[in-house]
């Protein structure tokens, strides 16, 4: 069947697409009374253009989107989508529609042509050693927009390319596609495959999975169907909003009743492979971001904290626990800003701690 002609304010927002990946942002926002804006190395630049109206949206959306996403949108106030690689596009993106007063508004994050390698985002070498775990769970961590779907893309991809598993995505919505290599990767996508995540990862453990990635752990059923994945055998990689592996560690607990939290810590301690913290900079020269990550690694000290509800002394862990490959954020930005890959201000602006960073500055 022929597919159907483009509108014009369809084709503005692709134009807008492209130019916001030529000029190397992350993020295209628009919709409303307000001009479009990129994100481009973690800050907002408002373009000279003026705003793009709700019919060209829905437009856009219209070509996009399925007619259950669209009714979603029109029904709950937002929607979610995925556009896959196509020529006229460029490159996938991830689409959030939303209703306000004003109208329409589109949050467009863009995504890589292909799925980058472990080594293109330099991350600690600790990292790869995840993706040849037989089983654990690994939890990458960090606010939205730090590089948390990217590096477990490229943990799958290493997988894919370097052994012979079953692998099988949980996402909301798929972001990065994955041809199966020597492995077989099975995507599926929440509101599309299946219903939630955790009615999906019951599902997918009746499918003979060696690998579970989870995109989000939102809810207390996603987080205790992983665990038990995890616990029979699973290797299970998540994500959490979260901001540290302390904090990590206590919001997957707290998502327990008081009375079950500690089956839940035993749970998560004899499980937890790691967790890894992102924190995206940008390059002292100017060319993109850096990423920068915390690392936890599930000794036997790490795991003797968890169960005995001790997660304050879990930084100290990570300090004295380099030899486990364990980091602090604050060493990393350290590390960078004395290669004079990012600057000392802005590894200070993305850390909690920045007179930690301070302490090792060395850069000229």
């Amino acid at each position: 069947m022929a597919r159907r002609p483009v509108s014009v304010g369809a084709i503005r927002i692709r134009d807008l697409i492209r130019t916001a990946r030529a000029r190397g942002a992350t993020d295209v926002h628009l919709g409303g009374n307000d001009r479009p804006a990129l994100r481009i190395n973690g800050h907002l630049v408002t373009l000279d253009a003026p705003p793009i109206d709700e019919p060209a949206v829905r437009a856009f959306l219209a070509d996009t989107l399925d007619a259950e996403h669209l009714a979603r949108l029109d029904s709950h106030g937002s929607a979610d989508g995925a556009a896959p690689n196509r020529a006229d596009d460029g490159a996938p993106y991830r689409i959030h529609a939303y209703r306000h007063g004003d109208g329409v508004r589109l949050a467009v994050r863009l995504l890589a042509e292909r799925v980058p390698t472990l080594e293109a985002l330099a991350l600690p070498p600790v990292v790869a050693t995840f993706a040849h775990r037989p089983s654990g769970l690994v939890l990458f961590t960090g606010p939205a927009g730090s590089g948390k779907t990217t590096a477990l893309a490229a943990l799958i991809d290493r997988i894919n390319q370097s052994s012979e598993r079953n692998v099988v995505t949980i996402e909301d919505p798929v972001e990065y596609v994955h041809v199966s290599a020597r492995s077989l990767v099975t995507h599926c996508q929440v509101g599309r495959d299946v219903r939630d995540y955790a009615d999906a990862l019951r599902g997918a453990l009746r499918a003979d999975p060696d690998v579970i990635l989870i995109g989000e752990m939102r809810d207390g059923a996603t987080i205790a169907a992983a665990l038990t994945a995890a616990e029979t055998g699973h290797l299970v990689f998540a994500t959490l909003h979260t901001n540290d592996a302390a904090q990590t560690i206590d919001r997957i607990v707290d998502a327990f009743p008081p009375d079950a939290q500690p089956q839940a810590r035993g749970q998560l301690a004899a499980v937890l492979a790691g967790v890894v913290a992102l924190r995206l900079v940008p390059r002292r020269d100017g060319a993109g971001r850096r990423a920068a990550a915390e690392i936890l690694t599930g000794t036997d000290a790490v795991r003797a904290l968890i169960r005995e509800a001790k997660t304050h002394q879990l930084r100290n862990a990570i300090v004295t626990g380099r030899a486990a490959g364990m980091q602090t954020l604050e060493a990393h930005l350290s590390d960078l800003v004395v290669r004079g890959e990012v600057a000392l201000n802005a590894a200070q602006a993305v850390s909690a701690r920045p007179a930690d960073i301070r302490a090792f500055e060395h850069a000229p």
